[in-house]
């Protein structure tokens, strides 16, 4: 039955098919199937008790926060002011899109908006400066997948609310790996530009006056990220308060930059609602589906099938990841989590594995996902600002090498679970 479902959904989505859409009429099916529907009347009240979780209010939140830096014109000043103290770095600008990509993810939580915003302000300089632009196309899509891992993350709410884990724990975990894996993509840039100067450009020529001067900038995504963190662990606020406080904070930046009017608050509120819908649909889909497959018992035969193959738990772990990787080819993360965590959550936490440790874990292979072709989101993302057009295979053969970099991330994980749990232990255990 497990592999059944799998094979629908791949071929569902491989055709093109709404991921809610494949998701709400294969719960359908397999109801008919094996309950000749009698689990469908219960969509209604079984949704809106989903639908109504206190925690999920942060989602729309922390989209609408994302969508009022952008507008505000907060992200561009942001670039100008990175792109003056990371330059110096062989790569130049590349090393600017990665961190401005980790400084926008502490505001935005969307990896999506990250890639596309950071993208659109730093796409131009490719050929202004000379750079590979499959290199740089690469350090975009990549760039932008650090929003849902470095807090606040959409991503880990949504793993909190569908494993009953800490969300406050969840985003302590994310900071290092975040930190680690920025650091990772950087030095994979420098490799490459190191092996080969040309892809490099001309360097950015700056003084320290000019970086000093830039300053300014950098301080309201750095504000906002400490409002909404800082409110979160000051005891202050639960993270769904927290993004709404930070929502007033981006609104109190928009009217300090003036760039606050009716046509820009209509225009993010219309991007959230849109988001929102998205999202909201494929999670309500995913949760019925987890629901009727609760009632096929497919999480407690996989179980049973995973204790019968005698593998050690870093065995399973190991073969977790590659089923993620190939899953991440064909599915779209958002939909691959809320399809697969309820199933494969039990089996690991029966093995030992702690549940924060393992949200950051999938989110660094839904990272993967998210710049693996053929259904990589970002990097059609980053196709969709190249002004000049080109082929897709650029942006999916300039990714290639930060998808190394997150296996080494994977790895680091693997060898050192502390990495992720560290902070979480030092605060609330």
């Amino acid at each position: 039955m497990a592999a059944l479902t799998l094979v629908v959904l791949l071929v569902l989505v491989i055709a093109a098919v709404p991921v809610a859409a494949v998701l709400g009429v294969l719960s359908f099916v397999l109801d008919e199937l094996f309950f000749r529907g009698r689990l469908t009347p219960a969509i209604g009240e079984f949704t809106w008790d989903k639908s109504k979780e206190f925690i999920l209010v942060a989602v729309p939140m922390f989209i609408l926060l994302g969508e009022i830096m952008l507008r505000a014109g907060i992200a561009r000043r942001m670039y100008n002011a990175v792109v003056q103290w990371l330059s110096w770095l062989p790569g130049g600008l590349m090393h600017a899109n990665i961190g401005s990509c980790a400084i926008f993810a502490a505001s935005s939580g969307s990896s999506v908006a990250t890639a596309a915003t950071v993208g659109t302000v730093a796409y131009p300089e490719i050929e202004r400066r000379g750079y590979n632009e499959r290199l740089f196309l690469g350090s975009l899509a990549a760039g932008g997948t650090l929003g849902i891992l470095i807090p606040p993350s959409i991503n880990l709410i949504l793993y909190g609310l569908i494993t009953n884990s800490s969300v406050p724990e969840l985003y302590l975990a994310g900071i290092i790996p975040g930190v680690i894996l920025s650091s990772l993509f950087m030095a994979a840039i420098i490799t490459g530009c190191v092996v080969r100067r040309d892809w490099g450009g001309t360097p950015v020529e700056t003084t320290w006056a000019a970086r000093v001067r830039t300053l300014p900038d950098l301080l309201p995504p750095i504000m906002l990220f400490a409002v909404v963190v800082g409110s979160i662990y000051g005891g202050v606020a639960t993270p769904t308060e927290a993004a709404s406080v930070g929502v007033c904070f981006a609104l109190g930046l928009s009217v300090w930059t003036k760039t606050l009017n009716w046509s820009m608050l209509k225009a993010a509120f219309e991007g959230t609602m849109r988001t929102t819908a998205m999202i909201m649909l494929i999670v309500l889909a995913a949760i019925f589906l987890n629901f009727v497959l609760g009632f096929l018992g497919v999480t407690q035969a996989l179980i049973r099938f995973v204790a019968e193959l005698g593998l050690t738990p870093v065995q399973t772990m190991l073969l977790l990841v590659v089923f993620y990787l190939i899953l991440g080819m064909f599915m779209e993360t958002l939909s691959m989590m809320l399809t697969t965590v309820p199933v494969v959550f039990p089996i690991v936490v029966q093995l030992g594995y702690d549940p924060v440790w393992f949200g950051i874990m999938i989110t660094v292979l839904m990272e993967a996902a998210l710049i693996t072709p053929p259904i990589g989101v970002n990097l059609y993302v980053v196709q969709g600002i190249r002004l000049r057009g080109g082929r897709f295979n650029d942006v999916a053969y300039g990714a290639l090498p930060f998808v190394v970099s997150m296996m080494v991330m994977v790895a680091l994980l693997l060898a050192y679970e502390d990495l992720a749990l560290y902070l979480p232990t030092l605060v609330y255990r």
